[in-house]
């Protein structure tokens, strides 16, 4: 217990101290733009593939449940179109890109620290908390939704294009169900998962990697914990999300 509250209480003060001591925007604002860029836009190829391989996956697995003769075959679309807003779409690409960015993270702010880099930019009177680890957080906040919104959208169309060409479901069929009772709450508790993963993603790798000790070792065991960490606390905010919000 002590040794949560010594994490949390370092994880609060490292927020805090990106955030106590304004300097150069401009230099801000590119960083800003270049953690946009690697959390985003490198992380689109397996964003895509991911999502489209698991809505194709959910229409094949969902007309295997569904046998029969009384449950028309619409209700595929209803369930491949609820499952990726409310489950797959926002915990499975996050917990992907917890491995995928939150590595990146750890490791790198692993090796600006373990090579004096980090202690070369506070000497020269640089914020390193602001510089280094505030601009990934805000990065994260505005990229990961967009991520995981683009997640929904191929997952929805993976799974049509499943049905269309597996001969489970007509055009017909899909978008009906696709359509049919649709609740736009659904998109809103979406968002909110995907803000809050997005968080997790981004500031506990930071962490992790902004006070590692020791040497090249040391860096990898981090990067390993910071993933480890951050997807189980996907997994724990995700239940919690969902007792609060539906």
């Amino acid at each position: 217990m002590r040794t949560f509250f010594e994490h949390f209480g370092k994880i609060f003060l490292m927020i805090k101290g990106g955030f106590t001591k304004p300097e150069n925007m401009r230099v801000y604002w590119l960083e800003f733009m270049e953690q946009c860029n690697d959390i985003g836009i490198r992380s689109l190829p397996i964003v895509i593939i991911i999502s489209l391989f698991i809505g194709m996956v959910m229409t094949v697995q969902f007309s295997y449940q569904l046998v029969s003769p009384f449950v028309p075959k619409s209700i595929i679309g209803t369930l491949v179109r609820d499952s990726a807003i409310l489950e797959f779409s926002p915990t499975v690409t996050c917990i992907v890109l917890a491995g995928v960015v939150g590595s990146k993270i750890a490791s790198e702010l692993g090796n600006m620290r373990v090579s004096e880099q980090i202690d070369a930019l506070e000497i020269m009177g640089i914020n390193t908390k602001s510089y280094l680890i505030i601009p990934k957080i805000l990065a994260g906040m505005i990229v990961v939704p967009c991520l995981i919104t683009l997640a929904i959208a191929i997952s929805i169309a993976g799974g049509y294009l499943a049905g269309l060409f597996s001969n489970i479901l007509t055009k017909q069929q899909f978008m009906l169900g696709l359509t049919n009772n649709f609740v736009p709450y659904n998109l809103f508790f979406a968002m909110v998962k995907s803000f809050t993963f997005s968080l997790i993603i981004t500031i506990i790798p930071s962490y992790y990697g902004y006070y590692v000790e020791g040497g090249a070792l040391e860096i990898g065991r981090a990067s390993t914990t910071a993933v480890v960490i951050s997807c189980i606390l996907i997994l724990c905010a995700d239940y919690g999300l969902t007792i609060l919000l539906l």
